[in-house]
């Protein structure tokens, strides 16, 4: 599996971006991995934000939760993070994951054990 993260940027505190994840994905399908959001500031381990099993449902970090928004169209081989309300403490690198767990695992699990990563997408929120 690749995949292919974008959609960072700059924003303004309150605002909002939509990250995107794409996936290559050979001999299964897309739909066959959970995928989830992960996130690292500058001096900061790489912590949880989100994922989403295949059949769509969301876990949430408590960080992120009511607003941010995972979602994924497995047809198009492809996860999203719609982030509303943005903080400044929000900002980061923003990569994406997919593995054969669940989507709950993916929130307790380190994420060095996951297997596949995405490059990183940097998200600021400026205050």
């Amino acid at each position: 599996v690749q995949l292919q993260a974008c959609g960072g940027g700059l924003v303004q505190a309150g605002g909002s971006l939509r990250l995107s994840c794409e996936a290559s994905v050979s001999g299964r399908t897309f739909s066959q991995y959970a995928a989830g959001w992960f996130r690292q500031a500058p001096g900061k381990e790489r912590e949880y934000v989100a994922s989403v099993s295949w059949l769509g449902g969301g876990t949430y970090a408590d960080s992120v939760k009511g607003r941010f928004t995972v979602s994924r169209d497995n047809a198009k081989n492809m996860m999203y993070l719609q982030m509303d309300s943005l903080k400044p403490e929000d900002t980061a690198v923003y990569y994406c994951a997919a593995d054969g767990t669940t989507a709950q695992a993916m929130a307790v699990v380190p994420p060095q054990t996951l297997s596949y990563w995405g490059q990183g997408t940097l998200v600021t929120v400026s205050s």
